[in-house]
């Protein structure tokens, strides 16, 4: 397993992972990092994290931590070879549904209001299962086009699927840091299942990058025959000129 949890403070990269999958957390245009990701191996496949804390410095990166080690600790667990998809789904929802009881009981004095996005996801051969609250995001790209991508948890998200807010203007919208569900504050999972292809790519994504960084130059960056690692590197060097937030990567690729 390997976990990156917010430190401070935080100027550089920090990452790690495999040729085929690899992690980046840093701090970008914040002082503190709040963020965290997860990647963890299991008996037949990985889990993968990244969470974004909401709530201020140090209730932010302690409830971004505590959802990340609950999900590690359920899968470590309960988890086991061969567990069927539809039970799959259920241990990943159950994991959100714990984390957000660990955080809610701790969110007491300074503590109070704090929460966190989660999206994770379990990779197993071709096959993607996703759990996701909040706004950070899940993408499945194949040779720069988009497959699929998880829907955020957000008043904007509505607008725009209402289309009274386009995709580009949503970049620049007053309700662009709002979210209408997380972790420790009003709970919600949504959950997916993607079946993958050869030159797929995966993207787990804190919004310090896809709230900066227009889809379309995200999508070219995702391009087949590049190492995790140097995929994950473009993306956070493309975010750091134009984020006001940190910046949280997780790329596996196939």
């Amino acid at each position: 397993m390997r976990l990156i949890l917010p430190e401070n403070p935080c100027v550089d990269f920090s990452g790690a992972g495999t040729d085929f999958v690899y992690g980046i957390t840093h701090v970008g245009g914040r002082k503190h990092n709040e963020d965290g990701l997860l990647i963890m191996k299991l008996p037949d496949g990985y889990l993968l994290a990244v969470a974004d804390g909401l709530g201020g410095h140090n209730a932010g990166e302690v409830a971004s931590r505590l959802a990340l080690e609950t999900l590690a600790e359920v899968f470590g667990e309960e988890y086991v070879e061969g567990l069927e998809e539809d039970l799959l789904a259920i241990l990943l929802r159950k994991a959100h549904e714990i984390a957000h009881s660990v955080v809610r009981e701790r969110a007491k004095g300074p503590l109070e209001g704090m929460g966190t996005t989660l999206v994770s996801a379990v990779v197993r051969g071709r096959t993607v299962i996703v759990a996701n609250t909040g706004d950070s995001r899940a993408y499945l790209v194949s040779r720069g086009r988009l497959v699929a991508r998880t829907l955020d948890h957000s008043p904007l998200q509505e607008l725009v699927l209402m289309g009274q807010v386009s995709e580009e203007e949503a970049m620049y919208h007053p309700l662009r840091n709002r979210v209408s569900s997380a972790i420790g504050r009003r709970l919600m999972v949504d959950l997916y299942r993607w079946e993958v292809g050869a030159n797929h790519i995966l993207l787990l994504s804190t919004d310090g990058l896809h709230d900066y960084v227009p889809k379309e130059e995200i999508l070219r960056a995702l391009t087949p025959g590049k190492t995790a690692r140097d995929l994950a590197k473009t993306l956070v060097e493309r975010a750091l000129p134009a984020t006001e937030d940190n910046v949280t990567v997780v790329v596996w690729r196939w």
